[in-house]
C-alpha cells in the first residue's frame, strides 16, 4: 500500500525585527588581530575544537541603569549575555565554554584590555569579554571580543546598537562571531525557527504555526488553530512564511507576512496538497498534489497564477527541495517499488533516481552548502540520515525509534528534526550535529513537529 504518512514537514521562517546595527571596532590595545579563517594555535579538527575551553565573563557596564527589558538593569543584561552565549557555545557541542560564574570579571575599561594574567593557568585557552551600555535613543551598544590567553592576542571584535527588546540578538551575533572566528565556518546562531505547534487528544489535534529563536526563546504563535497549519518554510529574504493549511478539509497555500501579521493565497487546488516550497529566489513554490491517485510535484508563481506540472509518473511524487542555486530538485517518489530519492532539474526534465539502499527514503532536503542532502530513512526505526547528491556517503546521524523531516542549520552544519515518543506518541525538536555525536532537545512550551530553520537573520 502506497503510504504519504511521510510529507516533508520542515519549512525556513522568521519573525522580522529591525536590523541590528554593527559598529566599527576600535583596534586592540595589545597586539594586532590574528588573520581570518581558523583558530590561531594548533586547534584544526572537531575533536580539537571540542577540547578548546571558552571563559566567557560578564559584560561590563559604565553605568548600571534600567534598560527596560526583561533582563533588567545593563548589569543585570550584561549577566544575561554572558550566560546565552556560553549556552550556545556549548550546547553546539564543539567548545568547553564555562561562565559567567565563578569567573572574573573584568571593569568596563578592561573589556578589551584583558588582565591576561588572571587567566593563565586555568582551563581556558580562549576568553569572550564585553560591554554593555545604553545609547541614544533609548537603544543598547553591545561590544564582544574574543582573545587568544596564551597569545594575548585579541583575535575578533564588534559591537552592535540593538533596540532594547532585541537584546537576545546581541547575544547571538557575539555568538556567531566567536564560532565563525575559531570554526572558520559560517554562523547559524542569530536564525529562527519556525514549527508546528500541536496540542489535543489525537483525534482531534490542534496544529498552529510558531516561531521561535535557534535557542527555544522568543517563541510566539502564529496562527490561531481554526485551520491546521503544515509544512512551514521562511522565504529566503526572512519577511514572510510559506505553510500549508487545512480548513473542513479544503488545502491552500498562504504567506504569511511577518511585518503585517498578514496572510495571502498562493494556491487553492481543491485537491490533496503538501510540502510546499521556495525556491531559492523566492519567486516560485514548489508543491505536491494528488489527483485520480497520483501525487506529482507542481510550480507555481510566488504570487499566485498558473500551475505546472513537473513530474508525470505513476505513484507517489512528493517533497521537492531545491539546490542552493536553484538549479535542481530534490524529490521522494515511489515510481520504482518504493520510496526513493530523484533528483531532477529545475524544469522537471532529466528526472533520475540517486537512492538504491534497503528501506525507503523520505523527506528530502538539500544542504545550504549543497554538497549533501539530509533525509528520513526508513527501515524498521525512522532515522536522521545525509548522503551525497549523486547518491554515496550514505551517514546515519540519528538511532533512535522515530526521527524525522530534517531541515538544516544555515551554515550546513546541524540539522533540525522531530521525534517521537514510542508509546506516548509526544514529539518534540531536536538538533544533531554532521557528526551524529551531539544532540540536543530544543524547548518548546507544547509539542512540536515540522521543525524548519530560517536563514541568518539580516
Amino acid at each position: 500500500m502506497k503510504s504519504l504518512f511521510l510529507l516533508p514537514f520542515v519549512l525556513p521562517l522568521a519573525l522580522i525585527t529591525a536590523p541590528l546595527l554593527a559598529q566599527p571596532v576600535p583596534p586592540p590595545t595589545t597586539a594586532p588581530p590574528a588573520e581570518e579563517g581558523g583558530l590561531s594555535g594548533s586547534v584544526s579538527d572537531e575533536n580539537d575544537w571540542q577540547d578548546l575551553g571558552i571563559a566567557i565573563t560578564d559584560f561590563a557596564t559604565d553605568a548600571d541603569v534600567a534598560t527596560g527589558t526583561n533582563a533588567g538593569s545593563t548589569a543585570q543584561l550584561g549577566r544575561g549575555l554572558s550566560r546565552i552565549i556560553a549556552a550556545n557555545l556549548r550546547n553546539n557541542g564543539l567548545f568547553r565554554s564555562a561562565g559567567p560564574d565563578g569567573q572574573p570579571q573584568p571593569l568596563f575599561g578592561e573589556v578589551q584590555a584583558p588582565s591576561y594574567g588572571l587567566w593563565q593557568g586555568r582551563s581556558a585557552e580562549m576568553l569572550v569579554q564585553g560591554s554593555v551600555r545604553a545609547s541614544g535613543g533609548g537603544q543598547l551598544t553591545v561590544g564582544c571580543y574574543l582573545f587568544d590567553i596564551a597569545l594575548k592576542q585579541q583575535l575578533a571584535g564588534a559591537s552592535w546598537t540593538v533596540a532594547p527588546g532585541d537584546w537576545r540578538r546581541a547575544a547571538h551575533k557575539c555568538s556567531d562571531l566567536v564560532y565563525s572566528r575559531l570554526s572558520g565556518e559560517n554562523p547559524f546562531f542569530d536564525s529562527r525557527i519556525a514549527y508546528i505547534a500541536e496540542t489535543g487528544p489525537k483525534s482531534r489535534r490542534i496544529k498552529r504555526l510558531a516561531v521561535m529563536d535557534s535557542d527555544g526563546a522568543n517563541h510566539r504563535f502564529l496562527t490561531t488553530g481554526q485551520a491546521m497549519a503544515l509544512t512551514p518554510r521562511y522565504s529566503p529574504d526572512y519577511k514572510s512564511i510559506l505553510y500549508l493549511s487545512y480548513l473542513n478539509g479544503n488545502p491552500r497555500i498562504y504567506v504569511y507576512d511577518l511585518a503585517s501579521n498578514s496572510q495571502r493565497l498562493v494556491a487553492q487546488t481543491g485537491n490533496p496538497t503538501f510540502a510546499p516550497r521556495w525556491s531559492p529566489d523566492g519567486r516560485w513554490v514548489l508543491y505536491s498534489m494528488a489527483i485520480a491517485g497520483n501525487t506529482d510535484i507542481y510550480r507555481i508563481p510566488a504570487q499566485g497564477g498558473a500551475s505546472l506540472r513537473l513530474t508525470n509518473a505513476p505513484g507517489i511524487n512528493i517533497g521537492g527541495s531545491f539546490s542552493p542555486d536553484g538549479s535542481k530538485v530534490v524529490f521522494e517518489s515511489d515510481r520504482s517499488g518504493s520510496q526513493q530519492l530523484y533528483v531532477m532539474n529545475a524544469d522537471g526534465s532529466d528526472q533520475r533516481r540517486i537512492s538504491f539502499f534497503g528501506g525507503r527514503a523520505a523527506t528530502p532536503e538539500w544542504s545550504p552548502r549543497g554538497d549533501q542532502i539530509a533525509f528520513t530513512h526508513i527501515a524498521g526505526n525512522f532515522r536522521i540520515a545525509v548522503m551525497s547528491p549523486g547518491g554515496g556517503n550514505l551517514r546515519y546521524l540519528t538511532d533512535s525509534w522515530q526521527d524525522e523531516a530534517p531541515s538544516w542549520a544555515p551554515n550546513g552544519r546541524i540539522i533540525q528534526f522531530f521525534r517521537t515518543e514510542r508509546g506516548s506518541g509526544k514529539a518534540s525538536l531536536w538538533q544533531v550535529d554532521l557528526t551524529g555525536r551531539n544532540e540536543r532537545r530544543l524547548p518548546t512550551p507544547v509539542d512540536a513537529s515540522d521543525p524548519a530553520w530560517g536563514p541568518i537573520r539580516p
